[in-house]
C-alpha cells in the first residue's frame, strides 16, 4: 500500500465525502499521522459527533489533543491524518498506550478509514495540561469490511482500562479511584472477554505502572 491509500472504492471528492458511520456522542478511533521520520504514528482519538437529529444541521466532527503529543505535532505539520475504526482490542491498546509507528497509514485491522483535513479551532489549559480542539473534515474514505454488530463487554472494559491508565499520575485525578476502576475492568475482561481481549489487557499492564 502506498502512503495514499486512496484507490478504487475510495471517495476522492472532499465535497461529497461523508463519514462511513454515524458519529454521535464520543466514538473511539485510531488516528495515524505522518511524522518527520516518514513513519505513521498511531494513537487513540476520541471523535465528538453532533447529536442533532437534523442531518442538514449537523456540525463538523471534532477531536481534542492533550499535551504535546505526536498527533498534535503532526496535525500542525501535515494538516491531515487517517481516522480509522477497528474492533481489534490489541490494535487499540498499542495505539493508546505506546509509541506505535507504522510503514503504512491504514491499520490491517481497520474496518473503515477516513483521510481527514484537520483545522485547529480552539485551545486552552486544564490542570496545567494544554489542549487543542480540532475540526476533522473528510477528504476520502473507504469501508474495508462490514461486520454484524455484537455487544462485547470485554472490549468495552479494555477501552475503559486504557482511559484509566492514561490518567494515572495526572494531577486532578484520584489515584485510588482509577485503580479501583482498573480492577473492575480486569474482572469484566476475565469474565466476559475473549482471549484477544485478555491479551490486550495484559498489554495495558505492560505499558503502564498498573
Amino acid at each position: 500500500m502506498s502512503d495514499d491509500p486512496g484507490s478504487e472504492g475510495a471517495n476522492a471528492s472532499a465535497e461529497t465525502v461523508e463519514w462511513p458511520v454515524p458519529l454521535e456522542g464520543v466514538t473511539e478511533s485510531v488516528v495515524t499521522t505522518l511524522g518527520p521520520n516518514g513513519r505513521w504514528n498511531a494513537a487513540a482519538l476520541g471523535l465528538f459527533g453532533d447529536d442533532d437529529d437534523d442531518d442538514d444541521d449537523r456540525g463538523p466532527v471534532t477531536a481534542t489533543t492533550w499535551g504535546n503529543t505526536r498527533t498534535r505535532r503532526n496535525f500542525h505539520r501535515q494538516g491531515e491524518g487517517y481516522v480509522q475504526f477497528t474492533v481489534d482490542p490489541i490494535a487499540f491498546v498499542d495505539a493508546a498506550l505506546s509509541i506505535h509507528e507504522l510503514e503504512e497509514p491504514v491499520l490491517d485491522s481497520a474496518n473503515a478509514w477516513v483521510r481527514v483535513r484537520v483545522e485547529q479551532v480552539d485551545s486552552g489549559t486544564e490542570e496545567e495540561t494544554g489542549w487543542e480542539k480540532w475540526e476533522l473534515h473528510p477528504l476520502e474514505s473507504e469501508i474495508v469490511s462490514e461486520t454484524v454488530p455484537t455487544i462485547d463487554r470485554g472490549f468495552g472494559a479494555v477501552i475503559e482500562a486504557t482511559v484509566a491508565v492514561s490518567r494515572l499520575g495526572v494531577e486532578g485525578y484520584d489515584e485510588g479511584e482509577l485503580r479501583e476502576r482498573l480492577g473492575y475492568c480486569a474482572s469484566v475482561v476475565d469474565r466476559a472477554g475473549s482471549k484477544r481481549e485478555r491479551d490486550a489487557l495484559e498489554r495495558v499492564r505492560e505499558y503502564s505502572e498498573w
